[in-house]
């Protein structure tokens, strides 16, 4: 996938700065309707004494502070940081000699009210809802007893729209709710569909190996009583396939055990470029190279080391690590080449495939083309990294362990 474009600056914003941004346009709002605006013959409200006295300066600016304190408590403590903004909401209301907490004032809460809603758990929100709606109906029952003035509409407006705010919250936390187990039934999805993968290669490679096995064993049949020597020497070759397969065998379902058992190592993939026919290893890695450059990405094998014979399963993933990095050279990152380099070391087989082109993978990449690769890795038991390179382009790196037996 292309390299991630980073969202909108104000798409970065934290919920805390978009709750003090809220209540200081609903602050400026409340003092423009106070004046007389271009086209109007009279103010849209007329402010009360105590909006340009000292003591209701006073409860504005503490009004604000409570308000930016609430903001910042809403990521460790969404119900008190939801308090801190009702209180807030209600000491600004009290400059305004009205009869009601007005749209402008409880604007803030709803905002509030909404990033609890789309962050937290259901029963958390539902707190928060009744939290700020109790407030509107005991605002207006103290009112009511005390047998003041109550702008009765318009709080029934200032509730409904608190609960709109509640309910697009809610709906967002379930839409990412929705999309996470999505990803993970996929993910789930790629597992079986890399395993089964897997299986169908390991089945191709016994099969090539009793074909190998039927053979020499059909040879010694026929050169036993002429050629003692020749039907040793096939016995011993039947021997060594047999060995050497039952070995593969029994690495790869133990691994697939480990990974039943919930144990690490369980990845994703999507499907490769699809399967050639035969039993693919490093031997094929130069027909791969070939093709690749054929088509317009030129890719350099480097081989480190003395090249040997390998297990089937370690020769065959290793194969396919490198066949689909190399895919992903020419369908993401741009780079005009890439280097695939193969060590042998002496008990581990070393992989690694570089370009410098645009990059092509990231830790949340949706693909499953890096985790399938992880997991081929991790049935191996050996270790796989992914990521950009500092100087630019991207790097996939693979560590397999070569049984003793092998090396």
């Amino acid at each position: 996938m292309p390299a991630p474009v980073p969202p909108p600056p104000l798409k970065r914003l934290p919920p805390s700065a978009w709750t003090v941004l809220v209540w200081c346009a609903s602050t400026l709002f409340t003092l423009l309707t106070t004046v007389r605006l271009p086209g109007e013959t009279e103010p849209g409200r007329w402010p009360a004494a105590q909006l340009y006295r000292w003591d209701g300066l006073t409860m504005t600016v503490l009004s604000t502070a409570l308000a930016v304190y609430g903001a910042r408590l809403l990521g460790r403590r969404p119900l008190g940081g939801l308090a801190a903004l009702i209180v807030a909401a209600i000491g600004e209301t009290s400059t305004l000699g009205v009869g009601e907490l007005p749209m402008a004032q409880y604007l803030t809460v709803m905002v509030g009210l909404y990033f609890v809603a789309a962050a937290r758990p259901r029963r958390t929100s539902a707190a928060a809802l009744a939290l700020a709606v109790g407030t509107l109906a005991v605002f207006i029952a103290v009112r009511l007893l005390r047998g003041w003035a109550v702008g009765m509409s318009a709080e029934l407006a200032v509730a409904l729209v608190t609960v709109i705010a509640w309910l697009l919250g809610h709906s967002a936390h379930q839409a990412r709710e929705h999309a996470r187990r999505m990803n993970e039934r996929s993910a789930a999805q790629a597992v079986t569909a890399e395993r089964l993968r897997i299986a169908r290669e390991m089945h191709d490679t016994v099969a090539h190996s009793i074909g190998i096995v039927a053979l020499q064993a059909g040879a010694a049949a026929r050169v036993a009583a002429t050629q003692p020597e020749a039907a040793r020497e096939a016995m011993r070759a039947v021997e060594a396939t047999g060995r050497e397969t039952l070995a593969g065998l029994r690495r790869m379902l133990v691994a697939l055990r480990a990974a039943d058992a919930g144990e690490p190592g369980a990845g994703d993939r999507a499907a490769a470029e699809g399967a050639e026919a035969g039993v693919a290893g490093l031997d094929d890695v130069d027909r791969l190279a070939a093709a690749t450059t054929s088509a317009g990405v030129r890719v350099e094998v480097r081989r480190l080391g003395e090249p040997r014979r390998l297990p089937p399963d370690v020769d065959l993933s290793a194969f396919r690590i490198i066949q689909e990095s190399v895919t992903n050279v020419v369908r993401h990152s741009g780079a005009p080449s890439c280097l695939v380099t193969v060590d042998y070391g002496e008990d581990v087989l070393a992989l690694e495939v570089t370009d410098d082109g645009r990059g092509h993978g990231t830790a949340t990449d949706t693909g499953f083309g890096l985790a399938g690769m992880r997991e081929r890795v991790a049935l191996l038991h050996g270790e796989f990294s992914a990521a950009p390179r500092p100087e630019g382009g991207f790097r996939v790196a693979a560590r397999l362990p070569v049984p003793a037996e092998a090396s």
